[in-house]
């Protein structure tokens, strides 16, 4: 079993006054997170203060771009040319890379959201896009990318990627992510076993397949209802199994 792992999560998701997420709650858990930058979530104030969240906790931070759709929050497919796509992930991570130099902090990595993520997953087209405009943005920013071809794809691009696994959600027979609408309470015993199963270099699939996969980072949702209580949950488990969280940029870059 992998002894060390970056923990991520998204934050930045709310909107003026309408709150979303348990920001502050998760970043002294997690290592990474991934700040919404005003496409599917988020709004200048709110990305400022996640920003500044982060700082305090010392989370390293990285930028999550979605879709232009704030009311399906990012997670509605859209019809969009490869280049389009990727220029939506241009545009956000530049915004949140002003916000964080302004704080004195720096963008270290790319993940980007809902269903702009799912729609890489299914079009290499799309994550070859998206890998090289970031790259021409700035070479030194990582990307995070679903561990299995889609990772080994931007990794043969010459992009310093973090594997992902997800804890939270569940898998398909075929490796992908089942991408909820709308988040809802989950078992914080069976998430942390998922992650543990991740560590351990698999995952299991709704019909039980067994899936081999080997992850650098595992994502927790902070939108879910018990989003802290998973958190806690997980964490727990994975300091009894002397599990290290180190941000993924110290894991693979050190």
């Amino acid at each position: 079993m992998q002894t060390r792992v970056d923990l991520n999560a998204d934050a930045g998701e709310s909107l003026g006054r309408w709150k979303l997420g348990h920001d502050s709650e998760l970043m002294v858990h997690v290592t990474s997170v991934n700040v919404a930058c005003g496409f599917h979530a988020s709004d200048p104030v709110t990305m400022r203060d996640s920003v500044r969240t982060a700082v305090a906790t010392g989370t390293a931070i990285g930028s999550h771009p979605g879709l232009p759709d704030l009311v399906g929050f990012g997670r509605r497919r859209m019809a969009l040319r490869p280049d389009e796509a990727a220029q939506l992930v241009v545009y956000q991570t530049g915004a949140l890379q002003a916000t964080a130099r302004a704080e004195g902090a720096e963008v270290v990595h790319v993940k980007p959201h809902g269903a702009l993520y799912g729609m890489a997953l299914t079009d290499p087209d799309i994550t070859s896009a998206i890998t090289e405009a970031v790259l021409r943005l700035d070479p030194d920013l990582m990307i995070f990318w679903l561990a299995g071809p889609t990772a080994e794809l931007a990794r043969s691009l010459g992009a310093t990627v973090a594997r992902e696994g997800f804890a939270d959600l569940d898998y398909t027979d075929e490796g992908h992510i089942i991408v909820e609408p709308e988040p809802k309470a989950k078992d914080p015993d069976a998430v942390a076993q998922q992650a543990v199963d991740l560590l351990e270099g698999h995952v299991t699939s709704t019909t039980g397949k067994r899936l081999d996969v080997e992850v650098d980072t595992i994502c927790l949702h902070g939108d879910r209802p018990n989003a802290v209580e998973i958190a806690d949950t997980l964490v727990r488990r994975l300091d009894d199994l002397g599990v290290e969280r180190v941000p993924a940029v110290q894991l693979l870059r050190g």
